[in-house]
């Protein structure tokens, strides 16, 4: 099999793993598959995402490359996908590998592969750009280390939000030693883009619970983001008649992550709006706005962890407001970067106020 055959096969297997929000990943369709417009600290970076192998000894109920499942066995030599990347950053202004593998026999002979190719694009074609590195559950302690020296961000997906529920979707990781021991491994190494990590949305965890670790992640491992993605039935798995998981679901923990990782909130806040452990079904912010405002607030007057909640206005927003930008009428809170519509119902302006939505 040529290598552009590989490509197609290994690239569509590698599109499971995110490397953001939906609308921050933009698959690009045109030429060879898996690559993306991907979000990278703020920029947009375009990202060709694949696998080394898609042969694994796993037996993840959700995945396509499980063992059990038939498909065509495909593997790049390390030279192979050097030689395409390499094509790729030169002639489709590729400027980032995202480089996973599934598992077929030992997790370290097929991370020595994989750190082979970042070593040959590092050093042989002087590729200095973005490399997101997926660890290998059960990889050594030194191949990790190895890899770091290598990557600009590292990765190895929970997939679950505890032990059972991982228990349910796999029977060959343990939860605590293949995963949880390696994530507190990258957490020491010097990162510059630090550590990621991706959870399934499915119907075997509730929102609180998948909240719960994602806020151990940050405070405890200082994880750079959690990803998160709602369950795709796929054919071939054991899952495959189960009902897809809705992306407005995942979408509303994508608020919720925000508001813990840049606005500073806590999880306590987000409890009290959750019924039976789930996100009501709309914008979490605004949720706990409607709960928790007794009145209208004077946007000239409030303090800063007052203004970031209000909805329609974000940390930015309440800087220049602190800073003495007033605000006189609603165009100076737009002018500051707010969301006039989302924010009238929570604040008062020169004296005046809409109407709150707890008031209709």
């Amino acid at each position: 099999m040529n290598v552009l055959d590989k490509a197609k096969i290994l690239a569509e297997a590698g599109g499971y793993d995110s490397c953001g929000p939906k609308q921050c990943e933009v698959k690009i369709k045109e030429g060879l598959g898996g690559i993306y417009n991907a979000q990278t600290e703020h920029k947009t970076c375009k990202i060709f995402k694949t696998l080394m192998s898609n042969s694994c000894k796993f037996d993840c109920k959700y995945c396509q490359n499980a063992t059990g499942c038939e498909k065509k066995k495909v593997k790049y030599k390390p030279e192979e996908l050097v030689t395409l990347f390499d094509y790729l950053h030169k002639n489709l202004a590729v400027n980032g590998l995202f480089l996973s593998s599934g598992v077929s026999g030992d997790p370290d002979k097929v991370t020595e592969e994989m750190i082979e190719t970042v070593k040959i694009l590092r050093f042989q074609k002087r590729f200095n750009g973005y490399v997101h590195f997926k660890v290998l559950p059960g990889t050594s302690k030194e191949l990790v280390k190895q890899a770091s020296e290598l990557s600009t961000r590292m990765s190895i997906n929970i997939e679950a939000p505890n032990s059972s529920v991982l228990n349910e979707l796999s029977s060959c990781k343990d939860y605590k030693s293949d995963i949880i021991r390696r994530q507190k491994w990258i957490s020491k190494l010097n990162l510059g883009g630090g550590q990621a990590t991706q959870m399934i949305v499915n119907n075997l965890a509730t929102d609180k619970e998948v909240l719960k670790m994602t806020d151990w992640e940050y405070n405890e491992l200082s994880l750079k983001r959690v990803y998160y993605s709602s369950f795709r039935p796929v054919k071939g798995t054991p899952l495959e008649n189960e009902k897809a998981e809705s992306l407005s679901r995942q979408n509303h923990l994508y608020n919720v992550d925000f508001l813990l990782r840049s606005y500073g909130y806590k999880l306590k806040e987000v409890n009290p709006i959750m019924d039976e452990g789930m996100l009501p079904k709309e914008d979490p912010k605004l949720a706990m706005a409607k709960a928790n405002f007794q009145g209208a607030i004077d946007v000239n007057e409030a303090s800063y962890e007052e203004l970031i909640r209000i909805p329609g206005i974000g940390p930015k927003t309440a800087r220049r407001i602190r800073g003495g930008n007033k605000i006189r009428k609603y165009t100076d809170l737009h002018k500051l970067g707010g969301w006039v519509k989302r924010a009238k119902p929570f604040i008062e302006v020169n004296g005046k106020r809409q109407k709150m939505l707890t008031e209709f």
